[in-house]
């Protein structure tokens, strides 16, 4: 078994922190725009890092692959809309990496036409297909991941059902990633699509691989 690439890992280190960052401050951001206060009281309506980083997941995130940030949390009840609300906070994480990984691309693509491939490009480069890579995980309709959200709203009217979905959902997910890391085979076959709309973007901007 080899062991992990130091310069590799220090490669992939910004995109991470950039991804993470964003993706939970949006999260806080649009919770308190739609009324609770809750994300903001526990310092989450910030840009720093520190205040969204999970040791933990951070770590997977360079041994396995998959990783997490601290989850925002936010009070249903202090919602002005609870219902499309919860859709609101849920998509914004995904949709502020989608976002970082466009502004990233154009910047790319404009570093890359001032000088040949250089180690800031390369940067860009991992920076931009994690934060697709984040996008397109976080939209699986698995809990706790975002996507959840959009595909299992309508079971909250029935909380039996809810419970149980959200129960066995997140155990689902769970092994899903566990059999990935242990059997080096990938259970969650996301890369093709990241990829296609990476690359398909990059393309619209003029570059090719």
């Amino acid at each position: 078994m080899g062991g992990i690439d130091i310069i590799h890992s220090l490669k992939l280190l910004p995109g991470i922190i950039i991804g993470l960052t964003v993706h939970e401050f949006s999260h806080a951001y649009v919770a308190h725009r739609c009324g609770d206060n809750t994300s903001r009281d526990q310092g989450r309506v910030t840009l720093n890092p520190l205040k969204h980083i999970d040791p933990l997941g951070f770590i997977m995130l360079f041994i396995a692959g998959f990783g997490w940030a601290k989850p925002v949390q936010f009070n249903e009840l202090n919602l002005r809309n609870p219902k499309t609300d919860i859709i609101k906070i849920a998509v914004s994480g995904p949709l502020s990496n989608a976002l970082t990984a466009i502004i990233l691309s154009v910047v790319f693509v404009f570093v890359i036409k001032l000088n040949t491939y250089t180690l800031a490009a390369e940067l860009l480069i991992y920076s931009i297909f994690i934060n697709w890579g984040l996008f397109v995980f976080n939209l699986i309709p698995l809990p706790p991941l975002d996507g959840s959200h959009l595909l299992f709203g309508f079971f909250r009217k029935y909380p039996a059902i809810y419970n149980a979905v959200y129960k066995y959902g997140a155990l689902l997910l769970f092994a899903l990633i566990i059999l990935s890391f242990v059997s080096n085979r990938n259970f969650l076959p996301i890369w093709p699509l990241i990829e296609f709309i990476g690359k398909g973007f990059l393309k619209f901007l003029g570059y090719n691989f």
